[in-house]
């Protein structure tokens, strides 16, 4: 049976295991308002939330 002549480092080994890796984010362009923005997120346009193509609330301020 094979045997490693070295021990290997954690870091080394983490690095083999992993499967994570850097993902652009979707976005989407709007049909109603054509503005572009994150998939499956509300958006603000001129003062309004959108989400799913249709107006959430009006006159929207960031709470935040």
């Amino acid at each position: 049976m094979a045997h490693p002549k070295r021990r290997i480092s954690r870091t080394r080994r983490d690095k083999r295991r992993t499967h994570y890796k850097a993902v652009a984010a979707q976005v989407s362009t709007c049909q109603t308002t054509g503005e572009p923005h994150l998939s499956h997120r509300a958006y603000v346009v001129d003062g309004n939330l959108y989400y799913n193509g249709k107006l959430a609330i009006e006159n929207y301020t960031s709470v935040a």
